[in-house]
């Protein structure tokens, strides 16, 4: 293993500084779907492996296009005119020892199951038609998987960076809860106008909070321009309620910012999704593993849905960074805050990064030396784990969206 670099942070706390933005797309944004589609058939795919051949396959699915609808929306309800298009690519072992996996039927049965448990007022079968294009992988990325069970050691099948950081400052932590709560399935049974498509984007100016928030109502639950301006000004009233739970600070909040007065100029859809016409989605364009998207903190640009649990450090490392972070913040006491940086090589066992760099925060600089050993050694043990993310992934205990 590499050494592990442990150096203090010296740029200003964010959370002190005069500006701070932060955004999340929420579960119905078009990129969010590309994101949670890639990661459900990946999860599929290891389930099938596993049971069918006893360990997880080769695959990267990580390459999925949304390419949106044309939708009529009208109060009381209408109609969509032409689905939406989800084109999952990418790569996946189809056979094994002379025996098919049934690649295409596994995309369309988790997808709409997927679509149909998380957008109540979209029909998957109707309003979305989905596109298999996944094909074999290389041989030379096949072969590290052989190659991991002959030696019983995971090869990292691409150099790529990882990035984490701790902890969530208040107005993270407040826009990731914010949108949680307006897609929980308890505000949905009571605001069933309000669609999963819930964007979030917040921009603290020293202590005022703008939150601009961009909703998709569905229109077969607004009678008329009246209803939907009091429904708006219930959704305001609840993401008020909601967001002083996470800060005092002043809040300014603004939603559905480019509604005009008139009927065609509502933020009104049939399905709760733009993608039904108004945006096309991708993976990797939204939210990093965290939830968020904080352009002023430490972020990269892999996609980690829908890549192998296994061996695709683009994955694993961003995780492991993330969590190694939040162990050295909470276990380490002198720690006010810890950023991670993990780069692989390809070949070389995932446990063995090339660079292994943390910077850290402390309440006395002057301690750095005495704690550097307990870091290095919490960040150690997070990257032996590796093997047991696979485990935490398929059950459902991580999301990386």
């Amino acid at each position: 293993m590499s050494d592990i670099v442990v150096t203090a942070l010296s740029a200003a706390l964010i959370p002190g500084s005069p500006i701070e933005v932060v955004e999340r797309k929420g579960l119905g944004h078009p990129d969010t779907l590309c994101d949670a589609l890639a990661e459900t058939l990946s999860l599929a795919l290891c389930r099938y492996y596993l049971e069918h051949f006893g360990l997880i396959l080769h695959h990267n699915v990580d390459k999925a296009l949304l390419w949106g609808g044309i939708a009529e929306p009208a109060f009381n309800g209408s109609r969509i005119i032409a689905p939406m298009k989800i084109f999952l690519a990418g790569r996946a072992t189809r056979e094994f020892k002379g025996k098919r996996v049934p690649v295409d039927e596994l995309v369309v049965e988790t997808c709409r199951h997927w679509l149909k448990q998380n957008l109540h007022a979209l029909d998957p079968e109707r309003q979305v038609k989905l596109h298999t294009m996944i094909r074999p992988g290389s041989r030379e990325l096949v072969g590290l998987y052989l190659r991991e069970k002959q030696r019983g050691v995971a090869l990292a099948n691409d150099t790529s960076c990882g990035v984490g950081y701790a902890p969530l400052d208040e107005l993270e932590q407040l826009v990731l809860a914010l949108e949680r709560h307006l897609n929980s399935a308890a505000v949905k049974q009571v605001h069933p106008e309000t669609g999963e498509d819930i964007k979030v984007m917040a921009v603290r100016h020293g202590d005022t909070i703008e939150l601009t928030i961009g909703c998709a109502f569905v229109d077969r639950y607004i009678a008329d321009m009246d209803d939907y301006m009091t429904k708006k000004g219930q959704l305001a009233a609840l993401v008020n309620e909601v967001a002083h739970r996470y800060t005092a600070k002043q809040l300014n909040i603004n939603i559905n910012a480019a509604d005009g007065m008139e009927p065609d100029s509502l933020y009104l859809t049939v399905t709760g999704t733009s993608a039904e016409a108004g945006d096309d989605g991708e993976v990797g364009r939204g939210n990093r593993i965290n939830g968020l998207i904080t352009p002023y903190r430490p972020m990269n640009m892999e996609a980690a849905a829908g890549k192998n649990p296994v061996t695709h450090v683009g994955k694993l490392y961003n995780i492991i960074a993330r969590r190694a972070a939040v162990a050295i913040v909470n276990e380490i006491d002198e720690v006010e805050e810890a950023q991670c940086y993990l780069v692989s090589c390809i070949g070389q066992p995932v446990t063995e990064p090339q660079l292994i760099d943390v910077q850290v925060r402390l309440a006395d600089p002057a301690r750095l030396t005495a704690v550097e050993a307990d870091i290095q050694a919490i960040m150690r043990a997070h990257l032996q784990q590796a093997a047991s993310i696979q485990d935490e992934l398929i059950a459902g205990g991580i999301t990386v969206y």
